[in-house]
């Protein structure tokens, strides 16, 4: 194969879309597994929508997924001489010609075909004017609008994705290239650009399909050979409706927000609508690049799980380096705590975490001692025939050497034999006192990461609370403290 040319296009009039996304994903996987070019074009030639802001939040999208390209950005709305040389090309070779129907004349034509049964499709009674005529007309200042000569034969997309497809002569209207402003359209700026990028492959969802009989007929114009084509099945929400901001988040930059990494959402993405083989799930970029073909691609739409995408950022979370861990934290928030304990705690919590901001929330216990407590689990974990316990156990914690979580665990263990109880009827009310919640990772782990003073002044404190709890109105110690579990 030549190296290929390859291109990502957006309109900046959004953000950037998971489905952009997977298609950025699978141009740049395609370029760099043939050692071709991956170029980046923004197609801002729609003024009105188009916005710089938007613009700038593709390409940070297109960073933080870490897919660099070859050549570019390259800016339509920066282009409009090249589109206007290849629009003069194409009248001056009869490709294309003037239409002045006015917007009245244009709107009779609409309503014939709709009385007739049929969708609007322009009749191409301009196309009988003399060039002399329309030369003529045109410099007196008359409006027109630039419609292609549309060849009257079947038009052929041969589609590595969706298969090959027929459109018979007729089937297309000599659409409009450039409009009576003078503004280029679409589809014409698309496919000059495409010839002047030298654009081997297009590689875009499925959505774009219909628009491929133009566009041969465009190439075919210009005088250059279709690229081939590969149009991606949709990707579709849990309903099986197409991807929406209702199903969750559906913008690249909502998934940075809340938490999932680069590295998860690159492979989640590649999985909707590429099969790599076997049944191989987790892969780098690099192993993606290696794996990919055209081929594997399948026609079919996908679903997008938000589930599944938590659980695969969940496994990476994982593996993530401390100091890049705590890196990527730092953003979400982190506690005021020691370098050496954040960084601990960010490993100890990570287990049960799925993204940064649910990682970043379990650490705030490291920064401030617990200020509310759950009534229930106060009356659960927090009676007041408790409160001697917890003080002994934060006697018994604070003077353990090492102050490490085997040593503090035998410790635990020991104070719980000698007043006949189970280890958990002590470790949940200390666990209630050093988080304000019942669940966390290991207790005596996180004991050590939380320090020893930090351990003896927070069990202290929970023991004068529930101490405390005598004293309010209705409230009484039983008279068996335990046994709740």
């Amino acid at each position: 194969m030549t190296a290929p040319r390859v291109r990502f296009a957006p309109s900046p009039t959004g953000s950037l879309h998971v489905g952009g996304a997977r298609t950025a994903l699978y141009n740049w996987l395609f370029a760099r597994r043939h050692g071709g070019t991956f170029i980046l074009r923004i197609e801002d030639t729609d003024v009105e929508r188009s916005r710089r802001e938007l613009t700038d939040q593709i390409l940070h999208a297109m960073r933080w997924l870490g897919l660099d390209w070859d050549e570019g950005p390259f800016f339509q709305s920066e282009r409009s001489p090249l589109y206007r040389e290849a629009a003069d090309r194409l009248l001056a070779e009869g490709k294309a010609y003037r239409a002045f129907e006015t917007p009245e004349e244009l709107d009779a034509i609409k309503k014939a075909g709709e009385a007739a049964g049929s969708a609007f499709r322009y009749d191409g009674r301009a196309r009988a004017i003399p060039k002399e005529e329309a030369d003529r007309r045109a410099a007196a200042g008359e409006k027109f609008v630039l419609r292609l000569r549309v060849p009257d034969e079947t038009l052929v997309v041969d589609d590595v994705v969706q298969g090959k497809a027929e459109f018979p002569a007729g089937a297309l209207d000599d659409f409009v290239l450039v409009r009576s402003d003078g503004h280029p359209l679409y589809h014409f700026t698309v496919c000059v650009d495409d010839v002047a990028m030298g654009i081997t492959h297009v590689i875009r969802g499925v959505d774009h399909l219909p628009n491929a009989p133009k566009h041969v007929a465009l190439f075919r114009a210009l005088g250059a050979p279709s690229p081939v084509f590969a149009h991606l099945g949709m990707i579709l929400g849990a309903d099986g409706k197409k991807l929406s901001k209702r199903h969750g988040a559906a913008g690249v930059e909502e998934f940075e927000a809340q938490g999932v990494l680069p590295e998860a959402l690159d492979n989640f993405i590649a999985l909707l609508g590429w099969s790599p083989g076997g049944d191989r799930e987790r892969m780098s970029l690099a192993e993606m690049v290696a794996l990919f073909s055209l081929e594997r691609l399948g026609p079919s739409p996908s679903r997008f799980d938000h589930e599944k995408l938590a659980w695969m950022n969940g496994q990476y979370l994982q593996e993530i380096p401390a100091e890049r861990l705590v890196a990527l934290l730092k953003p979400f928030g982190v506690p005021d705590c020691d370098a050496d304990v954040l960084v601990r705690a960010a490993l100890l919590h990570r287990s049960r975490a799925r993204t940064l901001v649910e990682l970043a929330q379990s650490l705030a216990i490291y920064g401030a001692d617990p200020a509310t407590f759950d009534e229930a689990d106060l009356r659960k974990f927090g009676k007041p025939g408790i409160a001697p316990l917890v003080r002994e156990l934060a006697e018994r914690l604070s003077a353990t050497e090492p102050f490490a979580h085997a040593a503090l665990e035998e410790a635990a263990r020991a104070l719980a034999a000698e007043k006949g109880i189970k280890l958990g009827e002590l470790a949940q009310p200390a666990r209630l006192a050093l988080t304000g919640v019942l669940a966390s990772p290991p207790l005596f782990e996180m004991i050590e990461v939380l320090g020893r003073e930090t351990t003896r002044r927070r069990l202290l404190a929970f023991a004068d609370r529930i101490a405390d709890r005598v004293k309010e109105p209705g409230a009484s110690a039983p008279a068996v403290p335990l046994k709740d579990s």
